[in-house]
């Protein structure tokens, strides 16, 4: 028994590949460019036809009681929650003489700390005037509430000081009352009792004249805020301009469109699971890539893309047409995604074919009569799929047929007894390129090669499989085995099909 040591490592395949993501994002760009576009458009129109109410702004200077210069904006935010309360809004909508309820004015205005102590004030109304007076009747009616919490505190504070004096008066009163009671004549031994006395008089005068300034200082703090607290920026109207809230509206559509954009492609791509580099392509249709094709346009391609393009296609052809005559069996063109142009690659090789001798199209693609080129006057023949038996054998067949959702797959043995696959870069998922390379070998189909159409044109992944012949075509292997006079299909891989990693540089 021998144990094979020359296996391959497995590779685990990356969760979520960014660079096909980012390709496959690149390609749907006319998506999230749309979608850019339409929200500027809608940004644009947002502030044409839904331009802001008509507002005012008014900044009052408060002043606190307890203003600290490390304060850290704890007070004015408390001052912006007091401007929005009911109390405020009704004081100030009584004296506008208003019908408006105070919890619907609460909507139509806002308070900002933009310091300690400055407090802004924004008001939005049914015109400039109204929106000012508004403005004027909040600051106000903050103002006088203001004012009025900080004297009645002043005012609680100096009474409670006042208080705490009184007691103490009455006190020192009891102390100089026994002090008066006690004559020289007493015991010498109550002189230290004196001394208390007098001790405890002296303190209680020092406190009631303490309790005394602090609250002569209590109120006289009042009038200090009284005088402090005022408006220092008159309520005035705030000027809209169109043309700037136009741009500023586009500019906020347009990145939100071009973020949704991208996040729609993204995420779209990632469900969809569809393979757009070379290497993935034929890695799961198990045929290296051949050659790569621009999508032929329907429309009439620049002036400055026709001579590029007409090369590519020109070098394509003659890379077939050498594939083909090197072949001795029937060779078909099976599309995925690219019906028009397979059809325009078939008329083209059918041609490049004919100087060697009668080549018919057996077409099982309608696309190819709409490309309205077969049956020209002096070109290829052109017969459906069903008159495929009529064709003499000594002609040169060239097949056009689908691999698409919904093949017939029994057909295709008909078109050819091997195949060039036509797929467009980014339109099969990864389950269905398994699904055709699995048909195509059971169908003992082998796939000489793949022709990319529409491909990236950042994409520098290899797409060449050294070792594919020997693993994607195992319906040209098994037939080969049923050849062999043993009957037995031998395993092992041929000494030079050695599996080469994929590069990220373009074979050349």
């Amino acid at each position: 028994m021998t144990t094979d040591t020359t296996s391959e490592p497995s590779t685990a395949a990356p969760l979520l590949n960014l660079q096909a993501l980012v390709v496959a994002v690149r390609r749907r760009r006319r998506l999230w460019c749309s979608l850019a576009i339409l929200g500027l458009l809608l940004g644009a129109a947002v502030a044409v036809l839904r331009p802001p109410p008509p507002a005012a702004m008014a900044k009052v200077l408060v002043a606190h009681q307890e203003d600290q210069p490390n304060d850290t904006g704890t007070l004015i935010r408390t001052d912006v929650e007091v401007l929005q309360t009911t109390r405020i809004a009704d004081k100030a909508l009584k004296s506008l003489k208003s019908p408006v309820k105070p919890e619907d004015f609460l909507r139509d205005y806002r308070g900002t700390g933009v310091t300690n102590n400055l407090l802004q004030i924004d008001v939005t109304g049914d015109s400039d005037a109204d929106a000012v007076a508004r403005a004027k009747a909040l600051a106000d009616a903050f103002i006088a509430d203001h004012i009025r919490r900080m004297q009645a505190a002043a005012k609680a504070e100096s009474k409670a000081l006042r208080d705490q004096g009184d007691r103490m008066r009455n006190e020192l009163a009891r102390v100089n009352k026994s002090i008066g009671g006690r004559t020289p004549e007493s015991d010498p031994g109550s002189s230290a009792s004196m001394e208390s006395l007098f001790a405890r008089r002296a303190e209680l005068t020092s406190r009631i004249a303490d309790f005394d300034q602090r609250a002569e200082e209590a109120r006289m703090g009042a009038p200090r805020i009284i005088a402090g607290t005022q408006i220092v920026d008159d309520p005035r109207a705030v000027e809209h301009s169109l043309p700037m809230a136009v741009v500023t509206n586009a500019a906020i559509g347009l990145v939100l469109g071009l973020v949704l954009g991208l996040a729609v492609a993204a995420v779209g791509s990632v469900v969809a699971d569809r393979p757009v580099l070379r290497r993935e392509i034929a890695a799961n249709l198990g045929a290296s890539v051949i050659a790569e094709l621009r999508r032929v346009p329907r429309r009439p391609i620049r002036l400055w893309q026709l001579r590029r393009t007409r090369a590519a296609h020109e070098r394509l052809i003659s890379t077939l047409a050498r594939t083909v005559r090197d072949s001795a069996e029937s060779v078909s063109l099976l599309e995925l995604g690219c019906a028009h142009s397979t059809s325009v690659l078939a008329l083209d090789l059918a041609k490049a074919l004919s100087e060697e001798g009668p080549v018919v199209i057996i077409d099982d693609l309608p696309a190819l009569q709409r490309a309205g080129r077969g049956q020209e006057p002096g070109g290829p023949a052109v017969v459906s799929a069903d008159r495929a038996a009529t064709v003499p054998h000594q002609m040169r067949r060239l097949g056009v047929g689908s691999v698409a959702p919904g093949t017939a797959w029994t057909g295709l043995q008909d078109l050819g007894s091997q195949t060039v696959l036509v797929v467009r870069a980014g339109h099969g998922s990864t389950a269905w390129l398994h699904t055709v390379a699995r048909q195509l070998a059971d169908l003992l189909i082998p796939v000489i090669g793949v022709v990319l159409v529409d491909p990236d044109p950042r994409d520098r992944t290899d797409g060449t499989l050294w070792d594919g012949r020997h693993t994607a075509l195992r319906g040209h292997n098994e037939r080969l085995a049923r050849q062999n006079a043993a009957g037995r299909q031998s395993s092992e891989r041929p000494s030079w099909a050695v599996r080469v990693p994929d590069s990220d540089q373009e074979a050349r």
